[in-house]
């Protein structure tokens, strides 16, 4: 890809961090591109840096030495004011945990970001009340958290990250707390997203779910050991026909 196409770059990133007086370097002299409109995988163990680096492109933390830039502006050395900004405006989040607040409905869980970017109430009923058709969840605007399956809970969370139109969503380990089949139907609407033209990083150690991205970069001891295409990804809508659904007759 060209250079123009270039969305987030990452170059001779470190990340050691202290514990006890003694140094852990958690990222070693990274180089990555991440490209406008790329579906990207980033799989690593437990300690291989991965969650590191996924805080570091989402803003959540600094490196210790090396440049993040984000659509060509250097971040790596923002204050944390300007790092707030930097997340409201150009990064949707999507966690395992969902982090929805339990007694606020869907609608309000979606207008949440919005209220921070100081967008209208209008708007911000108009534009969550969208996200949240975009996900499938037309109808739901008022259900709360409790009334809602664990795999409808992170498409609010997936509409959450949709509504401030960011550059990039970040998932990190988005089917984490699902079942096999709200798993398969969450890749489906992040890859109904990607074809729409939105760049989507998920941290995932699970290869199948990889499978359903473009690109997976893989990490290691901090270092990044691999970067290959994904030739013939999963398609989530031919998958979940082979899938039963949960409380379904045949169960």
């Amino acid at each position: 890809m060209e250079n123009n196409d270039i969305l987030l770059q990452v170059k001779d990133l470190t990340k050691t961090y202290y514990m006890d007086g003694v140094s852990v370097k958690a990222l070693r002299g990274v180089n990555l591109n991440f490209y406008k409109g790329q579906f990207t995988s980033i799989m690593g163990a437990s300690g291989s840096g991965k969650s590191t680096l996924m805080n570091i492109l989402g803003c959540l933390d600094k490196p210790t030495s090396g440049h993040y830039l984000i659509e060509g502006e250097d971040v790596s050395t923002f204050s944390k004011n300007q790092l707030a900004l930097v997340r409201n405006k150009k990064i949707g989040f999507v966690f395992q945990g969902f982090n929805l607040l339990s007694r606020t409905s869907a609608l309000e869980n979606v207008e949440l970001p919005m209220i921070y970017a100081g967008i209208s109430a209008t708007e911000r009923h108009e534009r969550a009340k969208a996200a949240l058709a975009s996900v499938g969840l037309a109808g739901r605007e008022h259900h709360h958290s409790n009334q809602l399956s664990g795999g409808q809970q992170q498409r609010v969370a997936i509409a959450r990250a949709l509504v401030n139109r960011p550059s990039v969503i970040l998932a990190d380990e988005p089917t984490g707390n699902l079942d096999s089949y709200s798993s398969i139907e969450i890749m489906g609407i992040f890859q109904g997203l990607n074809k729409q033209g939105i760049s989507i990083i998920l941290i995932t150690h699970e290869p199948d779910i990889a499978q359903y991205s473009q690109r997976v970069v893989r990490v290691s001891d901090g270092e990044i050991v691999a970067d290959s295409r994904v030739e013939n990804p999963l398609l989530a809508l031919e998958e979940i026909k082979k899938h039963k659904k949960p409380g379904s007759e045949e169960d």
